[in-house]
């Protein structure tokens, strides 16, 4: 007998061909392997989520955003409302690590989705443009796909007119230009006409000078917003470090508004720590820690500890885990990766952004199953870096995974590349340990089809599978959807697969026809949540 079945079969396949009878269901990723075509509102999710920056291992950062940038077209010619409607969720909620691509979309549905979404689309720009950084991103992107109309000079008015007279002082003095782009450019552009008369001053701060807005607001009239202005001109001028600490205890001056020479002042530091946005404190540990801020039992390292404390502030303040995975991987090395900046770790802190993490993805209810958390640890996820921060995507996974270790009782971290890892991972490690672990590793092929086969060698139980991956998978003799279903029959378990996609790529391992198999985008804040319910359909 010819063993021909060996070479065509609907329960086996390498994974460098098509399931036979799903070929239309199927496309060939970059590594060469074949998984399932996933949805283009999942794409889309992909996208905001994950972004292109730096690309993959296998495609280049250009080839991948126009691959998404198409398919969020598709989704625009489909439903150009929902398509905004997903922008704003994703961008609001602070699911993302960066909002740059949500800022991008939003562009691409202000140039090329039908009048009606164009319209809604500008409408909605201060829900995806909350800040004066995000509003010059949207207007250098929104170049590429329209020039300046009636209708977009209305909405970037409106951006400037809707807001509060002391939070747009807050935004100008603090974001003045990026990109080529000032507020002096878009207010003249726009053709803005201030709704109030606070409101004309701040115009006539930004397009003419200081003294026009003094002449018309005397210091002992000027209002909650000109006084911050105010405050912000006489930080450029100040002499003495009393004066700056004065105006920053009384005006609340951002640290990114003080002159430079001020910034290497430890009573200075001290005295902008208690009203310091968390991205800002992350951003500015090293620093203070240089220059020593920080002391043990000190006040200031309690403010810090303490604002890293409070889920309900990490929360609020949009604060995404990746960020607080990279600064605390940063700030445990002790010296800057340029630059002669060293600094001593303070371990309270660093226990601190420990516990933030954790935080920032909410309450999350553990499921009581047994749980496989199956690490892609291949080539592929030791290349790509995560949304453009400085870790790699295995290390991001690592660290969302010990999220449902924490909770779950019953649970096995294991790794893969093209043959089973121990990675000596545990939730009871801090995370800055687990990322040098990762990055310890070798990495190689790629196998997602392991965590199954695996499972079946040595007779485990296990009731849901959590695979992070970027699914660029090639290198099996069996499909993961083929060896998932080979396990649930062997076992007699009803095992589940959740697929943890950890870039923005067509295709996933999961078989969007199995009821049992749930795809998610990586680093989606609500992701241990959405496992937790879909485990426990």
């Amino acid at each position: 007998m010819q063993k021909l079945h060996k070479h065509y079969s609907t329960k086996k396949t390498a994974q460098s061909q098509a399931i036979p009878g799903r070929e239309k269901e199927m496309v060939k990723n970059a590594a060469g392997g074949y998984g399932f075509q996933i949805d283009k509102w999942k794409r889309l999710e992909r996208f905001l989520v994950l972004g292109t920056e730096g690309g993959t291992y296998y495609t280049n950062e250009r080839a991948l955003t126009i691959d998404n940038a198409r398919s969020v077209e598709a989704c625009i010619r489909e439903d150009g409302k929902r398509v905004v409607d997903t922008i704003i969720e994703i961008s609001d909620q602070g699911r993302a690590p960066k909002n740059d691509p949500a800022l991008f979309a939003l562009a691409i549905c202000s140039g090329m989705g039908d009048a009606k979404t164009k319209r809604y689309a500008l409408d909605e720009i201060p829900k995806v443009a909350r800040i004066g950084t995000h509003l010059f991103h949207f207007v250098e992107y929104m170049k590429a796909f329209r020039g300046w109309s009636r209708s977009n000079r209305r909405a970037i008015a409106n951006w400037y007119n809707s807001m509060d007279p002391a939070r747009l002082a807050y935004q100008v003095t603090k974001y003045q230009q990026r990109d080529g782009w000032s507020h002096k450019d878009l207010l003249r552009l726009s053709h803005a006409k201030a709704p109030t008369e606070v409101h004309n001053a701040i115009y006539g701060w930004i397009t003419e000078n200081w003294k026009h807005v003094q002449h018309d607001f005397p210091e002992d009239s000027m209002t909650d917003a000109m006084k911050k202005i105010w405050a912000f001109e006489e930080a450029k001028i100040a002499e003495k470090e009393t004066r700056i600490i004065e105006l920053i205890k009384d005006f609340n001056v951002p640290w990114e508004t003080i002159p430079t020479k001020w910034l290497k002042s430890k009573n200075v530091w001290k005295a902008l720590l208690p009203k310091l946005p968390l991205t800002a404190l992350m951003r500015n540990l090293a620093r203070m820690s240089s220059i020593e801020v920080f002391k043990p039992l000190g006040k200031e390292q309690n403010i810090v500890v303490e604002k890293f404390m409070d889920q309900d502030y990490i929360l609020k303040s949009r604060l995404h885990p990746m960020n607080i995975l990279v600064a605390l991987a940063t700030y445990v090395r002790g010296e800057g990766l340029l630059g002669g900046l060293r600094w001593k770790p303070f371990q309270e802190i660093c226990d601190a952004l420990d516990k933030a993490f954790y935080l920032s993805f909410g309450n999350v209810e553990p499921t009581g199953k047994r749980t496989m958390l199956a690490l892609d640890v291949s080539g592929s996820m030791g290349w790509t870096n995560v949304s453009g921060l400085p870790i790699v995507c295995a290390v991001g996974a690592s660290a969302m995974a010990l999220i449902t270790a924490s909770v779950e009782p019953k649970h096995y971290i294991m790794g893969f590349s093209n043959q089973f890892v121990d990675l000596g991972v545990s939730p009871r490690m801090r995370l800055d340990t687990v990322v040098k672990k990762i990055y310890d590793r070798t990495f190689g092929a790629t196998d997602c089809a392991l965590p199954m086969t695996y499972a079946i060698s040595k007779h485990l139980e296990v009731d849901t599978f959590i695979v992070y991956t970027d699914n660029e998978t090639w290198n099996g003799s069996i499909h993961p959807i083929q060896a998932l279903q080979k396990y649930r029959k062997v076992s007699g378990i009803p095992a589940k697969m959740v697929v943890v996609g950890m870039s923005a790529t067509d295709s996933s391992i999961g078989d969007p026809n199995d009821a049992g198999v749930l795809d998610v985008v990586g680093f989606d804040t609500r992701v241990p949540n959405l496992i937790t319910d879909f485990v426990k359909q």
